[in-house]
């Protein structure tokens, strides 16, 4: 049987587990919330417990605090940030669209350990959670700002490395491929021949211009809405309040948070954080064209394409021995499709910006937080598991190139469009050679020596 104590908030009496160090406010926010047993993810309180920690070190330099008051909320909230209470943060993700049920789980939780640090008994309210761990803030310039805070280093600290070490990877195997010839595709037919180098070198690319893409969208998260409090006018905090809190959460997460230039558009829209996660689904559908190439390419091992050897990570089948599935491939395609979907979640979220306040915040931060969480765990499965030890089947590229038909192109120039259709034509249809053909139709043999080298079609010719 669980213990309860009985605590008093606004509305009245309110059961609380007797060793929660949460309160009242957070207990009626788990009673009225059993959704999806989810709670926000430790990024988020991560971030919370910045804004707190910060808000009481500003207070105290404003005379807003008394000394041991402040220093008590500091040690509590650095706690949090550590990830040393997090069983004390329960509230579900599908609340209070505001965050003002965590907010106040933060604060409660705050309030009663640094009460606790002053050997006061929980629930005592010796350090008050809306008086002192809330003193100038409110939910609707904290629970924004902590989303920025949150993705803002989830980013930096997680998705930014694991692209710079795909990028890497990449680019590593496109010089070890640069000198294997292979048949390009197009409209999945044989098309002009390539490198697989090459074709690796746009795979880099891809990842390249995401990890800038992502680069630049961070920029706009750094503008914090703290200070704006209920509505954005800043009411009952003091002046200086969010430019001295904003300048020390900045100074220990080594990022460049700055105060909002208009508190209005920062505490009721959210488009910085839906341009964020239509990066995050751009470089979604990136990685998701790479991951299936590579799937297609190495398919076989001897009736499919198989220009490409995948490293055999585990059994591909339950009832066909032998069988390898390029299951890290697979496995970072159903990432960029959850990412996918949780970018039209947060379109969603970004439209209910209603009036001064936007009201889906918490299911907004989730998925943002989910997408960057996913991504940078897949990308690197997919480079440590499959791309590092992928090698390219030489022999059968070559093979391909020779039975290709369409190394036809490059008489085109010598012969005419009209004549080198015919000569293809006429080659799939009796299983003989474009050399041959060629030759009976009176093209020097050192012309077709010149034209249908594979090499020299890889690159631009005069």
């Amino acid at each position: 049987m669980t213990a309860y104590r009985i605590e008093q908030d606004s509305l009245g009496e309110m059961k609380v587990p007797e060793n929660a160090l949460y309160g009242a406010q957070t207990a009626r926010a788990v009673d009225n919330f059993p959704i999806s047993g989810i709670p926000l993810k430790e990024p988020m309180i991560r971030a919370l417990g910045l804004v707190k920690k910060h808000a009481a070190q500003t207070n105290l330099e404003l005379g807003l605090l008394p000394p041991e008051i402040a220093d008590a909320i500091i040690r509590a909230a650095t706690e949090v940030i550590n990830g040393k209470l997090s069983k004390h943060f329960p509230v579900d993700v599908f609340q209070t669209g505001s965050g003002t049920s965590s907010n106040m789980n933060v604060n409660e939780v705050i309030a009663n350990r640094a009460a606790g640090l002053l050997g006061q008994p929980i629930g005592s309210k010796a350090v008050h959670p809306n008086d002192q761990v809330n003193l100038g803030q409110s939910s609707n310039d904290v629970f924004p700002s902590a989303i920025h805070i949150a993705c803002a280093e989830q980013l930096h600290k997680q998705l930014l490395p694991a692209l710079e070490q795909l990028l890497q990877q990449l680019t590593e195997k496109s010089e070890q491929f640069k000198d294997v010839l292979k048949i390009g595709r197009t409209h999945l037919q044989d098309a002009t021949p390539v490198k697989l180098g090459q074709v690796f070198s746009g795979y880099a690319r891809q990842v390249e211009l995401a990890h800038e893409r992502l680069s630049v969208c961070s920029s706009p998260l750094y503008e914090l809405p703290l200070g704006g409090t209920a509505v954005g006018t800043g009411i009952n905090t003091h002046p200086e309040f969010a430019e001295k809190t904003i300048t020390a959460i900045a100074r220990e997460t080594c990022l460049p948070f700055r105060e909002a230039t208009n508190h209005f558009e920062a505490q009721s829209s959210k488009d910085a954080l839906v341009t964020a996660s239509c990066s995050l689904k751009i470089c979604a559908v990136g990685l998701f064209k790479i991951a299936n190439d590579i799937r297609f390419l190495a398919s076989g091992p001897r009736c499919g394409i198989g220009e490409l050897v995948l490293p055999a990570v585990q059994p591909g089948s339950s009832i066909m021995p032998g069988k390898i599935n390029p299951v890290m491939a697979e496995s970072l395609m159903q990432v960029c499709a959850q990412v996918i979907g949780n970018d039209a979640t947060v379109a969603l979220c970004g439209l209910s910006g209603n009036f001064e306040l936007n009201v889906m915040m918490p299911v907004l931060v989730h998925n943002i937080l989910e997408s960057i969480e996913l991504l940078s765990n897949g990308i690197r499965a997919f480079e440590e598991k499959c791309l590092s030890g992928l090698q390219a089947d030489e022999q059968r590229c070559a093979d391909l190139l020779e039975q290709s038909l369409a190394l036809v192109t490059a008489l085109v120039p010598e012969i005419g469009y009209d004549r080198s259709a015919e000569l293809a034509k006429q080659a799939h249809k009796t299983g003989r050679t474009l050399r041959e053909l060629a030759l009976e139709d009176g093209v020097p043999a050192e012309t077709l020596d010149r034209l249908l080298d594979p090499a020299t079609m890889t690159e631009p010719r005069a």
